[in-house]
């Protein structure tokens, strides 16, 4: 608080005004959640927070209402309102889909609560008396004037609660799981543990106005410094899990990418079409893996017509030999039979394999990417960790020996 221009507030800020931003045409397409409700809120406070803390901020205030230290209830108000919003963002965020009226409840708790200590500290302010403007001690100078001194008790009070409360919150939800999120949780935690300490300061300091001691750079200069440390750690603990579960989402697309990459390529060149991967260096992982499956699909439809169940049981014998499992053989076996039919729809299907173009005669009544005639039974695993594993199989000894079983039959023909 005792930047004269208010960088160190305006600044951070302004970045969260920016990400305030990014959320904003998310919670016009989905008004209903309350999670990103709470987020937008809690961004929304901590806007107000750095900008009303702003020493001009609060000077410019004081001036246009013509009322000594009118900022002072409007920044205890924006304090209270962003702890709030702290409980309520961990309250609709540490709770499933199934409490999700458990969770409303507390909301409703949090939110009444919130505002009776908004109204009762802008109460007390009306009925107390601050004649003299003061913009970075308020706290210690007006410690001992009747109602003041209720009003900045209560807020520092709530901001208490708040902080224990939060602490307790997310301490406990951290036993409960792992990675990105425990550690978010952790620094979550430490900021409000660090708020805790703010208060501390805050209350001593007062404390030594009573005892008609002079203690105030506890307040102006240290706990200044514990709030902005605490907004940051916290601020991380919220992004964390956010950003290492993006992370992770990433990469397990680029891991699916690669790993179907070996389906692909066996599939080639029965494919409709082949895969644009040059569909741009811009285009996102997302893309690139549904074209990738989707190409897959379709390979997979030009040559079910050749899907032969008995090729398919034979591969299930052989699979079975070995110490595999039930999912491994099932993939091994599902693969064998796929690359069999692929040497034999490039043997019976030339005009197809020039053209891109499946015949008609493998289309009607085919269940799924693995179509079903007189020979083939077989069924594509619907979700896409089969199609992976279908994938990996196709490098196995018993795929390799049906391929070239096939192979050899072409030869000899």
């Amino acid at each position: 608080m005792n930047d004269p221009h208010g960088l160190a507030f305006y600044v951070p800020g302004t970045f969260l005004a920016l990400v305030l931003g990014t959320r904003i045409p998310a919670l016009w397409r989905h008004p209903q959640d309350r999670l990103l409700r709470s987020v937008c809120v809690l961004l929304t406070t901590s806007i107000g927070v750095f900008f009303s803390c702003a020493v001009p901020t609060m000077a410019a205030v004081n001036r246009l209402t013509g009322v000594p230290n009118a900022a002072a209830p409007i920044v205890y108000s924006l304090l209270t309102a962003f702890s709030g919003a702290n409980i309520l963002l961990i309250i609709h965020w540490s709770r499933g889909p199934d409490e999700a009226d458990r969770a409303a409840r507390w909301a409703r708790r949090c939110t009444a609560v919130t505002a009776a200590v908004i109204v009762a500290v802008n109460v007390l302010f009306l009925l107390g008396d601050t004649p003299v403007e003061r913009l970075t001690d308020l706290d210690t100078y007006y410690a001992s004037t009747p109602f003041i001194r209720e009003m900045i008790l209560l807020y520092l009070l709530a901001h208490t609660t708040a902080g224990v409360i939060g602490s307790f919150l997310c301490a406990r939800w951290a036993r409960e799981v792992h990675g990105g999120l425990k550690a978010g949780l952790a620094l979550i935690t430490l900021g409000y543990l660090l708020n805790l300490s703010y208060d501390v300061l805050k209350f001593s300091a007062i404390g030594a106005r009573w005892a008609h001691r002079d203690w105030d750079q506890l307040s102006t200069r240290y706990a200044a410094a514990l709030a902005s440390l605490s907004a940051l750690v916290a601020g991380l603990g919220f992004v964390l899990p956010l950003l290492s579960q993006r992370l992770a989402a990433y990469w397990d697309m680029w891991r699916r990418f690669y790993q179907l990459r070996p389906l692909w390529r066996e599939l080639r060149e029965a494919m409709h079409r082949s895969i644009d991967l040059a569909a741009g260096p811009c285009a996102s992982i997302e893309i690139r893996v549904t074209q990738l499956e989707s190409d897959i699909h379709d390979g997979i439809l030009a040559v079910s017509p050749h899907l032969d169940a008995r090729q398919r049981e034979r591969a299930l014998e052989e699979a079975r030999r070995s110490s595999r499992s039930a999912d491994d053989v099932v993939a091994i076996a599902d693969a064998a039979a796929l690359a069999h039919a692929v040497v034999v729809w490039g043997r019976e299907r030339p005009a197809d394999k020039d053209t891109g173009q499946v015949g008609q005669a493998g289309l009607p009544g085919l269940p799924g990417p693995f179509r079903q005639n007189h020979r083939s039974v077989l069924t594509l695993p619907d979700h896409p960790a089969g199609l992976v594993r279908m994938s990996r199989a196709l490098s196995s000894d018993v795929v390799k020996s049906f391929r070239d079983a096939a192979a050899l039959e072409d030869s000899r023909r």
